[in-house]
């Protein structure tokens, strides 16, 4: 293997259990209080619909994956289809909210570690800064190790998630899911726009291409493999918690009054006896970690591509010789993730990134439609997302509802990152660059061209001689 290029070592079961470990997390260990704060019991409706809404962006970045398998993922398939003022809004945007997403993930596990030790409260952010730092440590060392500890968390967190629906469906009672829908569509849209996050993970595989082998099969198969598990696991989960566990506790049983940190932890005593509480909050902890972990793997590429691509400097794109990982991007990705676990109200910050993880699987979609339209040879995908354009139009179109329904404080959070990343363009990236997406070259009459022709080779790739 040349020196700087990066390991291809994640199979199949790797790459599912890196996708499925950065949605499984704060989205069904902790989301469910919140979410049936706003829709009652419909809240078990609302993980399904949120599910539903991602599906069309999960078989359309499956498909711009086969065609373009590098690292960096949503910010490849934008860039090369928009250009790169838009790849720059994405790779930015979309990194700053995956590491506030993993922040939130180290932070809210500490609800759960209060659950099986007895520490000050002022303790939880230091035991969630040293866990970040080993997350940091083991994506230097290398995507094989990262993988085997993803691996081997994510397993244990589906046989515990199993075994608490299967043994909370006796202790469920029926009067707990009546009436169904407390706060009318609009609380279910809320709610579905809420919990969109849980399955934000779903591109996490897609942006270590580089890394898995044989992506052509093995990276659509993974997302949709994982995306389905996920929608049956979190509809069963939630549907169980609001079986067994009392509305007022729920909504009430937290930090001022307000609703509950620890939902799933709040009902384990019925599910697995008097061991249920310390066997979901490990799990817990396990699961938060694991979510971390997918986080920071992921969300390094995208420096790593962009800095191929000269949007950021050269020395942020640089492999490790040792242990052939983009360890800068790695570094860069875990200081921002330890300063904002240290100083930052994470949960506030991580609403207000969601709400750009909806636009950005709306550009995604829109991605595919360009691609296909414009017709270049580069675009030759090995997976074909079916239902083409019906699909695609679909997943806009519920990302721009779901986007209304988190309200002004998301949209303009949204806006934020958008023109903080094009300011950084215009800044910095416009003059080292020429290239154009697939958009601009077919307007321009250039059908000849290729998005790909005018970057730097990705580094498992021989430069052109």
């Amino acid at each position: 293997m040349a020196d700087g290029d990066l390991n291809r070592d994640l199979g199949l079961y790797s790459a599912v259990t890196l996708s499925m470990g950065a949605m499984i997390g704060g989205g069904i260990f902790v989301l469910p209080a919140v979410g049936y704060e706003k829709a009652g019991p419909a809240i078990i409706l609302a993980y399904l619909l949120a599910g539903v809404v991602v599906l069309p962006n999960a078989l359309s970045k499956a498909e711009m994956a086969t065609a373009m398998p590098e690292d960096g993922g949503t910010y490849i398939y934008i860039d090369r289809a928009m250009g790169p003022l838009f790849g720059t809004i994405a790779g930015m945007g979309v990194w700053f909210s995956l590491v506030f997403k993993s922040a939130f993930a180290l932070v809210g596990l500490g609800a759960y570690l209060l659950l099986l030790v007895s520490i000050p409260s002022g303790l939880v952010k230091v035991v969630a800064l040293a866990l970040g730092a080993v997350v940091i440590l083991l994506n230097i060392v290398g995507t094989e190790k990262s993988g085997q500890v993803q691996g081997i968390l994510v397993t244990f967190v589906v046989l515990v998630l199993g075994a608490y629906v299967v043994g909370g469906v006796g202790p469920s009672a029926a009067t707990q899911y009546a009436p169904f829908t407390t706060h009318g569509l609009g609380g279910i849209a809320t709610a579905t726009a809420f919990v969109f996050v849980s399955y934000a993970g779903i591109g996490e595989v897609a942006s270590v291409a580089e890394e898995i082998t044989d992506p052509g099969r093995n990276i659509p198969r993974a997302m949709l493999i994982s995306i389905g598990v996920m929608m049956v696991i979190y509809t069963a989960v939630v549907g169980v918690v609001v079986g067994i566990v009392p509305a007022d506790t729920l909504v009430s049983s937290g930090p001022d009054g307000g609703t509950s940190l620890t939902p799933m932890a709040d009902g384990a005593g019925q599910v697995f006896g008097g061991v249920g509480v310390t066997l979901v909050a490990i799990t817990a902890v396990l699961a938060l970690t694991s979510m971390a972990n997918a986080g920071v793997l992921g969300t390094s590429r995208f420096l790593l591509a962009m800095s191929r691509d000269s949007l950021l400097p050269d020395r942020i794109g640089r492999i490790n010789p040792r242990f052939l990982t983009p360890a800068n991007a790695v570094l860069a990705t875990g200081a921002v993730l330890l300063a904002l676990i240290a100083f930052v109200p994470v949960v506030n910050l991580a609403k207000l990134a969601s709400a750009f993880l909806i636009l950005v699987f709306s550009l995604e979609n829109v991605s595919v439609i360009v691609f296909r339209e414009t017709g270049f040879d580069f675009y030759d995908p090995e997976f074909v997302a079916p239902g083409y354009p019906f699909v695609q139009i679909l997943g806009v179109v519920g990302g721009g509802v779901l986007i209304v329904q988190m309200g002004w404080l998301s949209i303009v959070g949204a806006v934020g990152i958008s023109v903080g990343s094009a300011l950084w363009y215009l800044a910095y990236a416009r003059s080292r660059t020429d290239r154009t997406g697939a958009l601009a070259r077919h307007f321009n009459g250039d059908e000849e061209g290729t998005a790909r022709s005018e970057r730097v080779a990705p580094a498992h790739e021989e430069p052109e001689e």
